[in-house]
């Protein structure tokens, strides 16, 4: 059982700058950010402010905290690193990069839904 980021289309709208092309419920990761975002998460390509998806390769604004019962540490790695690698990434530490996004959600409560703005992830706050 890991504790990892999913794809919602939750509070979408919050920021004018959202999107959600994602599958939802799909699991999500924070992929490099490019050139165009890297001063500006509401640049022209969008990655500075979003989730990609590790399915569909497709992105959202918004992400939400979910424990996943029957993936495994293992199973949550080996799905990072088959879908880093089909986008063309090149991590040379896709199992630290794995730890790394289940610490970052370790302690937030089931539910709770993050944005991401360039080297900040966030619960949404003041969303009904």
């Amino acid at each position: 059982m890991v504790k990892a980021l999913v794809a919602t289309a939750a509070t979408q709208g919050f920021r004018e700058s959202d999107y959600h092309w994602c599958v939802e419920g799909e699991l999500v990761w924070i992929a490099p950010t490019c050139s165009k975002d890297r001063d500006d998460p509401d640049g022209g390509c969008g990655c500075g402010r979003g989730f990609a998806g590790l399915s569909s390769h497709r992105a959202t604004t918004t992400a939400m905290v979910r424990t996943l019962h029957g993936i495994s540490r293992s199973d949550y790695i080996m799905v990072l690193r088959s879908s880093v690698e089909e986008q063309g990434y090149d991590i040379a530490d896709v199992e630290g990069l794995a730890d790394s996004l289940l610490d970052l959600v370790a302690d937030l409560p089931d539910g709770a839904v993050l944005e991401h703005r360039l080297n900040y992830v966030q619960v949404r706050q003041g969303v009904p």
